[in-house]
């Protein structure tokens, strides 16, 4: 097998590849601000420089040369090599700064000169704490600048678009943000102007950097040149807890990271998933964010009498619920589920109504012709239609929709975390006849029209998985505590500098910003309480008892989910799923 020894270490590897990327797969240390494994190299930051060799080969003998001691005559080559861009080849000697003093000095000297006019501006720095510059300047670069004169300016603050603003000084023409929007998103918004060190990234003149992907840009920026409007001066990256998730605000279910601090989602960023999404996300399901914090229903709201709605307690909803159950024959009940909601809220729910006699369960996909692409948007809103279609579902149009609640035949109208009267031809005028339930997250058309709303977690509240487009089923884990939830006793949820150390004083401590809300499938067994029939503890649970009445889930755990960044499903056809 082809070999190849670094600092003076024997590794062996099977496939073609650059020098630097083998090292990173085998958890060696090398500078380097321009490569990104995803994007073209261009070799331009020079930071990544190491001494590299080949042995010599005697044709003639057919052997390699030896030295006095028996070793193998290394040929270096005439000047220090970027390891970025330096193939991999049997019998290479490569060196890098731990072994050899002229690539640790070129490798200090190379980062004086790009501090040489990079403003000292860490403390407000967004990118500090987690800069890539800052990291590296404290582990490899000089102790001090001998640097005496003044530094170039260039623009601050600029918009460059409604999401991204640019910080040109910060700036080290790493040209990663512009081989981004050439190579990945295509867009080629953005392109380096001016010459020397006074040019930076900028789109053209009067064109707005727009694109849809336009927020990786900051993701990969090594300094803090790009930063996100939302986010910027926010919070720093010591502050904020770092969850795994997956993206709820399209078909395609990137695999995200959530960021939180003071029980609030600062910033939503991807997590690598070779599978789904690469080391990209869209824009939109960033500004996911915003579900999760804003418009969030907390506590059950009634309406009492045909009057405006008020908040109710946990018990009052129960029975109230409980009461209008007893009304109703199963054939008066029209159960609509949700491809927002969760793999095991969405099975809950259809269980329960099952049990009661009901016959027929729908919902209504959210679709928009056109908004996909042929990267990481998908027509296809929804973050689990793929599931509630496997769970049995039937698809209804809009129309089709209209017809059943106006038919006059339900008198109970059970809707899971769906605003079908904001995308559908359902008015709230269609709703009157009947007693109309909402379990949902948010505060919108729907729950205001109802007569009972019962608030539930949101996919960074609870675990639960969801089925993307491509059939792959993923999870979720617990960002943020809900008023029935603990970090610090869940351990699930993840703990930062602020948990450890944080007080009821500090900033960062809030209990404002805990929803009184709980997952869907635990207030449906509340609903069931008494009865063994609906006894769960926990979505995992929920999901092995999946596992054991459908084909297409048996086996699956989170714990596999979780090692193998989701496990893609074998599931039956979209046109063999029965459709209304």
């Amino acid at each position: 097998m082809p070999e190849i020894f670094i600092d003076n270490k024997r590794y062996e590897f099977e496939q073609p590849g650059k020098v630097l990327q083998f090292m990173l797969d085998n958890g060696l240390d090398l500078p380097f601000f321009c490569y990104h494994p995803s994007l073209s190299i261009p070799a331009n930051c020079r930071q990544c420089m190491v001494k590299a060799g080949m042995p010599v080969f005697d044709k003639v003998k057919g052997t390699f040369e030896l030295d006095e001691n028996g070793e193998r005559v290394i040929r270096y080559f005439p000047k220090l090599m970027t390891a970025c861009s330096l193939d991999l080849a049997d019998g290479m000697v490569v060196h890098t700064h731990h072994s050899d003093e002229l690539v640790k000095q070129a490798q200090a000297d190379n980062l004086e000169f790009i501090l040489i006019n990079h403003p000292l501006d860490c403390p407000i720095c967004d990118q500090a704490g987690e800069c890539p510059l800052q990291i590296l300047t404290y582990k490899y670069g000089p102790e001090g600048s001998r640097f005496e004169h003044k530094k170039v300016h260039k623009p601050k603050a600029i918009q460059l678009g409604p999401r991204v603003i640019l910080d040109a000084e910060r700036c080290i023409n790493c040209t990663r943000c512009v081989r981004f929007t050439d190579e990945i998103s295509k867009t080629h918004q953005l392109t380096i102007i001016s010459r020397g060190d006074k040019n930076y990234p900028m789109t053209a003149n009067g064109k707005v950097f727009d694109d849809p992907y336009s927020l990786n840009t900051v993701d990969i920026c090594p300094v803090g040149a790009l930063t996100s409007a939302d986010f910027r001066f926010k919070a720093r990256v010591w502050e904020m807890n770092q969850t795994p998730g997956i993206d709820i605000s399209n078909g395609k279910g990137c695999s995200t990271w959530v960021w939180t601090r003071d029980n609030l989602v600062m910033r939503i960023t991807p997590r690598f998933n070779e599978a789904v999404n690469d080391h990209w996300m869209p824009d939109s399901g960033r500004l996911s964010y915003r579900i999760f914090n804003e418009n969030r229903i907390s506590k059950p709201w009634i309406r009492p009498d045909e009057k405006e709605q008020v908040r109710t307690t946990w018990n009052n909803a129960e029975l109230t619920l409980r009461e209008e159950l007893d009304k109703v024959k199963p054939p008066e009940i029209l159960v609509i589920g949700s491809p927002h909601a969760s793999v095991e809220d969405s099975y809950a729910y259809k269980a329960y109504f099952k049990s009661l006699g009901v016959a027929d369960f729908y919902f209504l996909p959210h679709v928009i012709p056109g908004s996909g692409d042929d990267l990481l948007l998908s027509d296809d809103q929804a973050p689990n239609t793929r599931g509630i279609r496997a769970l049995g579902y039937s698809e209804v149009a809009g129309d089709k929709l209209q017809k059943l609640v106006a038919s006059g035949r339900p008198k109970l109208v059970f809707i899971l975390n769906d605003d079908i009267l904001d995308r559908s031809d359902l008015a709230p005028s269609h709703l009157e006849d009947a007693y109309t339930v909402y379990l949902g997250t948010n505060h919108n058309s729907t729950s205001r029209a109802a007569d009972l709303v019962i608030p539930i977690t949101t996919a960074v509240e609870h675990a639960a998985s969801y089925i993307n487009v491509d059939g792959r089923i993923q999870r979720t884990v617990p960002a943020k505590e809900t008023l029935y939830t603990n970090r610090r006793l869940n351990l699930e949820m993840s703990m930062g500098r602020p948990d450890h150390y944080g007080t009821k004083f500090d900033n960062w401590v809030t209990d404002a910003n805990r929803i009184d809300c709980i997952p869907a499938w635990e207030f449906i067994t509340r609903l069931n309480s008494g009865s063994d029939t609906f006894v769960w503890e926990s979505s995992r649970r929920i999901l092995a008892e999946i596992g054991k009445k459908i084909p297409a889930f048996q086996g699956i755990t989170y714990e596999q989910m979780d090692e193998n960044n989701g496990i893609q499903l074998k599931l039956e056809q979209d046109s063999e799923v029965n459709t209304i």
